[in-house]
């Protein structure tokens, strides 16, 4: 038979009738692929169309596409020879010239003899004379030197025969590491190969001695050098046979230590794979995981039972609480029950293989690894126990070393220096900064780091700083010319707050429910927290209240710390208010929104509960104010309460008792913040919703003093029309007033209202609260009028109050001009209507003052004479508003202007808009002077002192007290007398210009 017809596409007939005639490269391309072109050729030559001889002439003449060096020409030529050879349907004539092509490859040093040794089968190299043995016995010759190299079994010595090879690997390996250096290290790996080579040792027996050593040893540079002269493929293994030996049931000894650490490190060298170690070590997460969700229902069935009542237990059970005089707090309750879970634990540390490893990770600082069986392991809660705790709070502290230490440094010298805070804030901004890995640990251990409180306050300060030093990059940002730094520093600080409030959510806020009583905590809490605005913290209070529910720890620590605040709110009282007060403020140290928001529970069912309560708090700390508001507007927005009673009139008890206390503790302490609240309010008023006002009305009339009373009396009634010293007289209700705390807590309602670097809330809601109250009648849906004007009436009421306060509160007056929009804004822009838009523009209109005379403003008389056609004209142009330089100046006119847009025009042709004016803006004040109210007063006050003069007690103190009380009587009777002049004289004068106009 002949070889099969090949198709060729560069060694074509044309080439082969040119290469006859000596002209090889005429009918070629100008470049060809070569191991094509090597085929074709071979299989032509093998045809015998053109001579062997030929070849030469050939690849002289053709050019390659790649252009391939002479070694890979030559083993392209191997290739095709020993492929062609493999033709068993080829003649004899053809397989003749292959041998000779084959020979003349090898002569003409085309193609080594070598390359064909290794490919060829052995006939072909026997015919080809490139072997001397035939090639049957070539064939036996290759079979017996591969059974003796892959499987016959090398004997080595395995420490049962002589032993003199390993007692001085050992002795090696043990003779310490006094010198680490990298000679020294060399000459190590040298003699260890000297030994293994003289003494024939066992390669894997030796791998598995220096591991041993490693284990024993721990010195990590001498044996990190030796490890990389074994095949790292096999370290994995015999470590895995080292896990598995313990692994036996008659093993009754530990995993050592020195094992998880000696794997934990040559993972972290990247010696061995993780997950090669992983699959040899036991019990399985299945099976763990399993036997840990039993246990941890039991533990949280345990924590929900805390102190629920037992209805089968006798009278004589159920009383045993209720004991006097044995009122105890156990602060330790919830963590005795934790170190006794972790305790029944233990034996699943010893005996969970993975656990070790997890440990071994972190005696070596290798975070990345122990990130990875953390996650994993998440359903086992493996930070519970104390060892790993241990080990990651080692490796937390570590890595805050530094920062902490700028943090400690800036520390001290705001100290030292208090004005200097920001500048040293600006020096350490670029040197301060977190790894991503530092959060990634405090969200690991979670609420365990309650057990070193030292780490935790030092986790606070760094985090503040940290977070400091973000803001004043963005400030110094903001003032840089380059928008893109200013970009750059804005992401920078939205990535820390996301970390510091991730940390505070998940690991320093649940610590503090667990750290018993300790209020340095919570300060250092607070540092960090106080940076935030008031939306992210009461998010943080929230997402914290439902983590307690997935932790059995945590749940515990809560519901202890409920039923205690209950037993000791049954037995608070004005005369152990002192001790208790302690007791409750040691359990808002450690639990603050538990026993908060039971104590909040307790108040708006027995609103006796207020004054001794309010009295308990001033133990509390900064952080627990805080959470407090949190817990007020809670319990404000929780849906599902009737906010009214059943009558639709009257507010609910628990709303009154709620509003009632937080006026009162907003009065009594000065650190409560009102932000979140007035915004809440805020948000309320412009759904339609106005009852909640009420808690408006307690902060006015407990800080301000600024009383709304709806049954006044005669007397009392006419006294409103007096001064402001005749009016506390009359609604004092013999109370005496602390001027100086009054001033304070009046002033801290202004502040929060109006601060100096958040969105000012006053105006908005003095708005609102108009227009509420025209909303009460358009949207009235109740079925009685009883109900809509009862609403209507506290509404007006509260807004009569809130003006009130901001008229007196801001100062001087022009400030609440300036801050009040103008009267047409007022009716026009934010429709309200005419009555209302006048009470709150009506102190404005004192500021009016005369052109001509600038001591006399509205209404007062100016005393010039006016004829009757140039009375309007003057009344028009003679009074101006002048609040400031950066303000307009406002004519009487304009406002007159704006008063002829607020009826329709046919109003005005019997009514004059300056009156209409005029009708809204006096009070009565400028119109009558209640003297028989004056002179009664004025007689109290004389007949007080007579008392005083009286009093026949003669001691030092009651001398003191006397006179500090006569200098207080004759001071208001003073005052009395002095405003009651003032009084007639500015009745007068505003008499004189009404019977001018």
């Amino acid at each position: 038979m002949s070889l099969p017809l090949l198709e060729c596409k560069y060694v074509t007939e044309e080439f082969v009738r040119e290469g006859k005639n000596g002209n090889y490269g005429t009918k070629l391309p100008s470049s060809v692929p070569m191991l094509r072109f090597l085929y074709e050729l071979c299989w032509i030559l093998v045809r015998g169309e053109l001579p062997i001889q030929s070849c030469k002439s050939v690849l002289e003449s053709v050019e390659f596409l790649d252009k391939p060096p002479r070694e890979e020409l030559a083993s392209c030529f191997a290739d095709v020879v020993t492929q062609i050879a493999q033709d068993l349907t080829m003649s004899g004539d053809q397989r003749s010239r292959l041998t000779k092509l084959a020979k003349w490859l090898v002569e003409s040093q085309t193609v080594s003899q070598r390359l064909f040794q290794e490919r060829c089968e052995e006939e072909f190299l026997w015919e080809a004379d490139m072997v001397q043995i035939k090639a049957q016995d070539l064939k036996g010759k290759e079979v017996r030197l591969n059974t003796r190299l892959l499987y016959q079994q090398t004997k080595f010595n395995l420490l049962r025969e002589e032993s003199e090879g390993y007692a001085k690997l050992v002795t090696l390996l043990c003779r310490g590491s006094a010198s680490s250096s990298h000679n020294a290290s060399a000459a190590t790996m040298g003699i260890i190969k000297s030994l293994i080579g003289h003494f024939d040792l066992d390669p894997n027996r030796v791998f598995d001695i220096v591991l041993d050593c490693f284990e024993i040893e721990q010195d990590y540079d001498t044996f990190l050098n030796l490890i990389p002269i074994f095949p790292k493929s096999h370290a994995s293994q015999i470590l895995g046979f080292k896990f598995q030996y313990y692994q036996r049931l008659e093993v009754n000894s530990p995993v050592p230590v020195g094992l998880y650490k000696l794997t934990a490190l040559l993972v972290k060298e990247d010696f061995i794979n993780l997950e090669s170690i992983y699959a040899h070590l036991l019990p399985k997460d299945e099976e763990i995981f399993e036997d840990y969700n039993t246990s941890f229902a039991k533990r949280v069935e345990e924590a929900n039972k805390i102190g629920k009542i037992n209805l089968a237990a006798t009278g004589k059970d159920l009383m045993e609480d209720e004991k006097q005089g044995d009122v105890t707090v156990d602060l330790f309750a919830a963590l005795d029950m934790e170190t006794d879970a972790v305790t029944e634990r233990l034996p699943e540390l010893e005996n969970n293989q993975t656990l070790g490893l997890l440990n071994g990770f972190l005696s070596v600082d290798d975070w990345y690894h122990a990130n990875i069986l953390f996650e994993r392991l998440a359903p086992l809660n493996p930070v519970a126990h104390n060892q790993i705790c241990s080990g990651l709070f080692r490796l937390i502290e570590k890595s805050i070393t530094h920062a902490y230490r700028i943090a400690r440094q800036t520390r001290f010298q705001n100290s030292s220096s208090g004005g200097t805070e920001k500048i040293t804030h600006t020096a350490n901004k670029t040197c301060l900064d977190l790894p991503k890995e530092v959060f990634q640990m405090l969200v690991t251990v979670g609420p365990y780091l309650y057990r070193n409180t030292q780490l935790l306050q030092k986790i606070c300060r760094v985090l503040r700083v940290y977070y400091v030093s973000a803001l004043d990059l963005v400030r110094d940002g903001s003032s840089n010319q380059e928008g893109s730094v200013y970009e750059v520093s804005r992401v920078h600080l939205k990535e820390v707050r996301l970390r510091e409030e991730e940390a505070l959510g998940t690991c320093l806020l649940p610590s503090l429910q667990l750290v018993p009583a300790n209020p340095a905590v919570g300060h250092e809490i607070w540092e960090v927290m106080s940076l935030l605005p008031y939306e992210a913290r009461y998010r943080l209070y929230g997402e914290w209240e439902k983590d307690d529910e997935q932790n059995p720890l945590l749940l515990a620590a809560r519901q202890v710390s409920k039923l205690d605040t209950r037993r000791i709110l049954k037995r608070l009282a004005k005369e152990n208010l002192k001790q208790l007060g302690r007791m409750v403020a040691k359990l808002a140290h450690a639990n603050p929104m538990t026993v908060l928001r039971t104590i909040v529970n307790q108040i708006e069912a027995y609103r006796d509960m207020i004054a001794p309560v309010v009295d308990a708090f001033k133990y509390l700390t900064q952080l627990e104010y805080d959470i407090l508001e949190y817990v007020v507007i809670e319990r404000l927005a929780q849906s599902g309460r009737d906010k009214l009673k059943d009558d639709g009139i009257n507010l609910s008890d628990w709303l009154q008792s709620l509003a009632s206390f937080w006026g009162h503790l907003c009065k009594k302490y000065p650190s409560m913040e009102l932000r979140g609240l007035f915004q809440y309010l805020v948000n309320q008023l412009k759904r339609g919703q106005g009852i909640e006002l009420v808690l408006l009305q307690e902060l006015v009339q407990q800080m301000a003093n600024v009383q709304y009373t709806e049954n006044l009396t005669e007397d009392q009634l006419d006294a409103m029309a007096g001064s402001e010293t005749l009016r506390y007289h009359a609604t004092s209700f013999g109370m005496t007033r602390n001027n100086k705390a009054l001033i304070k807590s009046s002033n801290r309602l202004r502040d929060s209202l109006l601060p100096n670097d958040e969105p000012k809330l006053a105006i908005p809601l003095l708005l609102l609260i108009a227009q509420h109250r025209s909303l009460i009648v358009v949207n009235a849906d109740a079925p009685y009028i009883k109900m809509v004007t009862e609403q209507f009436d506290r509404c007006h009421g509260i807004l009569l109050q809130y003006v009130d306060f901001l008229s007196s509160a801001v100062s001087p007056a022009t400030a609440y001009a300036r801050l009040v929009p103008s009267l047409d804004e007022l009716v026009h822009t934010y429709h309200l209507e005419p009555e209302v838009a006048f009470l709150v523009f009506r102190p404005v209109m004192r500021l009016f003052k005369c052109r001509r005379n600038g001591d006399v403003s509205w209404p007062l008389d100016s005393g010039e004479s006016m004829d009757a056609d140039s009375e309007i004209s003057e009344s028009e142009s003679s009074m101006i508003l002048d609040v400031g330089a950066s303000e307009k100046a406002v004519t009487w006119s304009d406002v007159l202007d704006t008063v002829r847009t607020m009826l329709p025009s046919k109003a005005w042709n019997s009514l004059s808009p300056d009156l209409y004016a005029t009708f809204w803006g006096l009070t009565l004040y400028d119109l009558h002077v209640p003297r028989n109210r004056y002179e009664s007063e004025i007689s109290k006050q004389h007949a007080a002192l007579k008392t005083l003069e009286e009093v026949a007690d003669n001691s030092s103190s009651a001398i003191t007290k006397r006179k500090k009380e006569k200098e207080r009587i004759q001071e208001s009777l003073d005052r009395l007398t002095g405003e009651l002049k003032k009084h007639e004289e500015h009745v007068a004068s505003v008499r004189r210009r009404l019977s001018r106009e």
